[in-house]
C-alpha cells in the first residue's frame, strides 16, 4: 500500500502543479513563456505516467478519476510533442484538474 500512496501523491502533486502553472493565464500567455510551457508539459507527463502505474484494482474502484485520459494526454505529449495543443492543456488544467485533485485527495486519505 505504501507504493500506491506514493504514486497517488505524485499524481496529485503533478495535477496541482499543472493547475497552478496555468492559474488565470490563457493559452497564448503560456505559449509566450517557453519555460512555463515546458513545465506544464512536464507536469502533464508526470501525471499521465503516474496514472499508468496505478494498480487496476484502484482504478476500477475509482472510475470517477480520469486515469485513461491522463495516460492518453501523456502519450500525446511524449510521442507528438511537436504538435501539442496548448489550448487543450490550459483548458484541462483549469477546468478538469481541480475536480481530479479533490478526488485524488479523498483517495489518498484512505491510505493514511
Amino acid at each position: 500500500m505504501r507504493r500506491e500512496f506514493l504514486i497517488l501523491s505524485e499524481l496529485r502533486d503533478a495535477a496541482i502543479a499543472a493547475r497552478d502553472l496555468v492559474g488565470d493565464l490563457s493559452a497564448p500567455d503560456i505559449n509566450a513563456d517557453p519555460m512555463r510551457r515546458a513545465a506544464l508539459l512536464w507536469q502533464f507527463t508526470v501525471l499521465g505516467e503516474a496514472a499508468n502505474q496505478i494498480p487496476d484494482g484502484i482504478r476500477d474502484a475509482n472510475p470517477q478519476i480520469p486515469w485513461r485520459a491522463a495516460s492518453r494526454m501523456r502519450n500525446r505529449i511524449v510521442h507528438g510533442y511537436w504538435d501539442i495543443d496548448v489550448e487543450t492543456l490550459v483548458a484541462t488544467a483549469a477546468d478538469d484538474l481541480p475536480a481530479m485533485i479533490a478526488e485524488l485527495e479523498a483517495l489518498i486519505g484512505q491510505f493514511t
